[in-house]
């Protein structure tokens, strides 16, 4: 019998939680600071850096589609919840029969889909123009679907902060992503980064899906193979149990 309830919770968690993804492919996708902070400030940031230098094929298309899958999945989440906050529909999603983690479940995987879709856009420039190949097709797959979930993740914890004013929880979203750019080996190879560069790096979720993509397309790394699967796997549960409790604790200052 608690078998038995326990598929029906999950499936019922799972399908409430495709509904709220749907929910926020309608409406929040066109949103024109998703756009620009998800899509056109990763793309005109890096071509700022890459122009003009002599940026090696590697470096510049797994960088650049680490970063745009970095931007784009972490920038649907920070947007919804304060959106909906904002507009009162929050208090109307909490009152129906959904649990909170399927309303964050939801969120996280909106995120997702939308990082695996316009990743996919460097991905092939990268392919058609700087020689990138399919050295490890499983392995690229992997990388994209773990890390998009993984910056999703992150997305609906910078969400779980008690405003609800968008510009606040992008303020801090603008704070943790900035920094985690240029520390994970997008602009600079980890082995040209000092020994307490490479410890930070370590600490960082992007420097494990920059080097999973050049070993995917160029067959090269730094870290072991598998370690990089692990990592992003170990940081999307870390930032969405985080992101739970976050959310449960700030529910009656928002309310």
């Amino acid at each position: 019998m608690s078998k038995l309830y326990t598929k029906r919770t999950f499936l019922y968690t799972l399908k409430t939680s495709l509904v709220i993804t749907e929910k926020n492919v309608r409406i929040y996708y066109l949103k024109a600071p998703i756009i620009i902070f998800g899509i056109l400030f990763p793309v005109f940031f890096f071509l700022a850096f890459a122009l003009g230098r002599k940026v090696i094929p590697f470096i510049l298309t797994s960088g650049l589609i680490a970063m745009t899958l970095f931007f784009t999945s972490s920038s649907v989440g920070p947007l919804i919840t304060p959106w909906e906050r904002n507009a009162k529909t929050y208090e109307r999603l909490l009152a129906s029969p959904v649990s909170l983690s399927s309303i964050l479940l939801g969120d996280m995987l909106a995120g997702a889909i939308f990082g695996v879709i316009i990743s996919s856009i460097p991905l092939t420039i990268g392919i058609l123009f700087f020689n990138a190949k399919f050295f490890h097709p499983l392995f690229l797959v992997g990388n994209i679907v773990l890390s998009s979930f993984c910056f999703s993740s992150l997305g609906v914890l910078l969400a779980s902060l008690a405003t609800e004013a968008p510009s606040q929880v992008m303020m801090l979203s603008s704070l943790v992503r900035f920094p985690l750019i240029f520390i994970s080996g997008i602009f600079i190879p980890l082995d040209k980064f000092p020994f307490w560069g490479k410890v930070i790096a370590f600490m960082s979720p992007l420097t494990y899906t920059v080097d999973a993509m050049k070993y995917s397309l160029y067959d090269l790394k730094s870290y072991p193979v598998l370690i990089n699967l692990w990592a992003l796997l170990f940081f999307s549960f870390v930032f969405f149990s985080i992101a739970l409790k976050m959310h449960r604790k700030n529910l009656i200052k928002v309310l």
